[in-house]
């Protein structure tokens, strides 16, 4: 296939660019720099040159601005608009093509569910309330030129990716590696989460099942409590956790993010990556942290 994607440079994005190339699949770069195969301008996401978007059998949309860090009202403006601006423009743009790509695959994430408790949540579950919850369902609907167009979308609905590489696995390895790790919170909320590998195998996955569309929980069969990650963490490391972090302590340091990403509760099951027939590799989360952390 001819694959664009963006936000190639990303942790998901890089891993994914190799395994479609090892796939013998030809893959195209949109980003912000110009020395790119494609970039696009940061206002209005318009795709210089505008036959990157020609002759395209896939588009695979994981750009957008990061959400760690504190939520100032700018930083939410930059959450929102990167994802939901792009993705109208990728759609639109999509559209108009004489020749469409067949699929157009866009990340998105388990924060549509908001705050649940122990609620089982599928791709049947309703959407919640937060901050997050909104930003999701704006960036699901825009892209609904390119599925009016007769496209197959499929939505990312990412839960925890964790890779000693980057994103909230390395965050946690400086303090647990020194012993000051601990649970956040009670420690009761639910973590649901996928290995960098099993989040690329169900990207490719999606990208060859043509049965695959809408929604689709990228997690592991087996979330896990935020006390149970903790303690696979720390036996995975030899070190002890013993260090909580009282709720007013995270928002102290994180402000709302604290409450939307690490005291909210999301028991999420990746009902449609099982019923079509992907097979994850990892599933247990004290396994997968041992093999991720002696690799």
């Amino acid at each position: 296939m001819n694959i664009l994607v963006s936000g190639a440079s990303g942790l998901v994005g890089s891993r994914l660019v190799k395994q479609l190339e090892k796939d013998g699949h030809k893959t195209q770069r949109l980003s912000r720099n110009k020395s790119s195969d494609a970039y696009w301008d940061s206002a209005t996401y318009q795709v210089t040159p505008s036959a990157a978007l020609d002759d395209l059998d896939a588009v695979i949309h994981l750009a957008g601005e990061s959400i760690v860090g504190r939520w100032t009202a700018g930083k939410k403006e930059r959450i929102f608009q990167s994802r939901v601006q792009s993705t109208t423009a990728l759609a639109q743009a999509l559209a108009a093509r004489q020749e469409k790509p067949d699929v157009f695959i866009v990340a998105s994430a388990i924060g549509y569910y908001g705050d649940r408790g122990e609620e089982t949540l599928t791709e049947k579950s309703i959407a919640g309330e937060g901050f997050l919850s909104e930003v999701c369902k704006a960036w699901e609907t825009a892209a609904d030129p390119a599925r009016a167009a007769g496209i197959r979308v499929v939505h990312l609905r990412f839960g925890m990716l964790l890779s000693p590489a980057g994103g909230a696995l390395k965050t946690m390895l400086t303090p647990f590696k020194l012993g000051l790790g601990g649970r956040i919170g009670s420690g009761a909320q639910y973590v649901s989460w996928a290995s960098l590998t099993d989040a690329v195998g169900s990207i490719t996955h999606a990208l060859n099942n043509t049965s695959i569309e809408g929604p689709i929980n990228v997690v592991s069969p087996n979330p896990c409590t935020n006390i149970e990650l903790t303690q696979a963490l720390g036996a995975a490391l030899s070190r002890p956790t013993v260090f909580p972090v009282p709720p007013f302590a995270a928002r102290m340091v994180f402000g709302e993010m604290a409450d939307a990403l690490l005291l909210a509760s999301q028991r999420v099951l990746p009902e449609k990556l099982s019923e079509n027939g992907y097979q994850f590799q990892h599933i247990d989360i004290a396994e997968t942290l041992k093999t991720l952390l002696s690799e």
